[in-house]
């Protein structure tokens, strides 16, 4: 089956899909995006996650590039167009094109806008979830703004890359006080020995999560309690859990943290129950 793109106002076949070389996303990272899960075909969280879009464009002063109903109309094309009945959906906008500049290009230049879709495999992921995953530790290189879902993702990419290397799925970056702050693409969580479920607030250091939001959302539905704070490595290779959060994964444990055992070194309960049941609390818009 071929695959399709929304490049610039044209559905296009994904191998024929291309950007100008002067687009500044290419040149400068200067733009954002968002992912979002699409499960039984339907997308999920769609509010959240183009709030969260229309945040960083805000936040980077990049114009939005057409109302939002018309957008939520292109992202279904796309999914629709690509038959994806579970996978993600990727939305980009960059400042739009112009010739190479580091001060703004002038006013009214519109922005770009790539939106794409591929699916996935709802049972390999589950086979990965029965059996946990690794992560190593890194200092935390990123520029201070990680709140803002940008483009720019040099520092993560290594990470990825040297968690790959290590035999891991995910890299946790440290800051310089010894405190995780997030994963290279997920959100960081830990289960104390008394059941409390951690993780560090997203007011400064991290990305506020929409699978983040949605698992706060079912702890405190479920009664489970919730602690909001920032914690150490050392606390993280003690913990009774541990797992990581993101659109792209979900709740997926997390057995192994450097060389610690976590646990017992197998998935943890809460983690696996709040896995099985993170889509009670989400929206979702049939495509």
């Amino acid at each position: 089956m071929s695959r399709f793109a929304y490049v610039n106002g044209r559905y296009v076949r994904h191998k024929e899909a291309a950007v100008h070389i002067e687009d500044r996303g290419y040149q400068f990272a200067d733009g954002i995006y968002e992912v979002c899960e699409v499960r039984h075909g339907a997308l999920v969280d769609t509010t959240r996650h183009l709030d969260r879009l229309d945040r960083s464009l805000s936040e980077l002063q990049i114009a939005s590039p057409m109302p939002r109903a018309s957008l939520v109309a292109v992202m279904r094309e796309v999914v629709r167009r690509n038959r994806v009945r579970d996978g993600m959906i990727y939305i980009q906008v960059s400042r739009g094109v112009a010739p190479r500049d580091h001060l703004f290009p002038p006013q009214g230049t519109p922005p770009a806008l790539v939106i794409t879709a591929r699916s996935s495999s709802p049972a390999k992921a589950a086979k990965t979830a029965e059996a946990g995953v690794n992560v190593i530790t890194l200092p935390d290189n990123r520029w201070e703004r990680v709140d803002i879902k940008s483009v720019s993702l040099l520092p993560n990419v290594l990470a990825k890359e040297a968690a790959r290397k290590a035999g891991a799925k995910e890299a946790w970056f440290v800051d310089s006080d010894g405190y995780v702050t997030e994963g290279s693409s997920t959100n960081a969580w830990i289960v104390t020995a008394e059941g409390a479920l951690v993780t560090r607030p997203a007011e400064h250091g991290i990305l506020r999560g929409i699978t983040r939001t949605a698992v706060l959302d079912l702890a405190r539905r479920e009664g489970i309690t919730v602690e909001e704070r920032p914690f150490t490595v050392e606390e993280a290779y003690r913990a009774r859990e541990a797992f990581i959060t993101a659109a792209t994964t979900l709740v997926m444990p997390v057995v192994r943290i450097d060389d610690h055992a976590i646990g017992n070194g197998k998935p943890g309960s809460i983690a696996t129950e709040l896995r099985q049941r993170f889509h009670e609390v989400v929206e979702t818009m049939p495509v």
